[in-house]
């Protein structure tokens, strides 16, 4: 059940992105473009986005438990640090560079074409070198830790 609701939540979601133009990427290289033909529309779509998550964050927390009787799985970590502030600035930088955003991305895939193909691959890459360079990091402190104790 909870795959059927991931599916249905990607769907609306593609839907959005796209309703909204936010899959084109001179909209957003427009928004960034104060100089020149600044297009404001992001700027109302993630407002919108952020209005309806707010609201809805607080009717569903009132219920105690996700719609299939699971526990919500919310992030542990609340600090700020190197991490996270590095991955948003290459977010940030790359978004502005291109123009896509990883949503957006996947629902542009159907076009094939090769500016996001390769956006899509250099993303994938990138999440899988974090991934073992994450899994690298914390067994070389599982080692350390061990040989502390030794």
């Amino acid at each position: 059940m909870t795959l059927i609701f991931s599916l249905l939540a990607g769907v609306v979601f593609g839907a959005g992105l796209t309703i909204s133009d936010m899959v084109n990427p001179a909209r957003v290289l427009n928004f960034l473009d104060f100089a020149g033909h600044w297009d404001p529309t992001l700027m109302f779509v993630m407002a919108s986005g952020l209005a309806v998550t707010a609201i809805g964050y607080q009717l569903v927390f009132r219920r105690g438990s996700a719609l299939t009787g699971e526990s919500f799985h919310l992030p542990a970590l609340r600090q700020i640090d190197l991490p996270l502030v590095g991955g948003s600035a290459l977010f940030g930088v790359g978004w502005g560079l291109a123009g896509i955003c990883p949503g957006p991305a996947l629902t542009d895939l159907v076009t094939l074409e090769p500016k996001v193909l390769v956006f899509v691959a250099a993303m994938l890459i990138g999440m899988i070198a974090t991934a073992l360079w994450r899994d690298n990091a914390r067994s070389v402190k599982s080692v350390t830790h061990l040989v502390e104790r030794i």
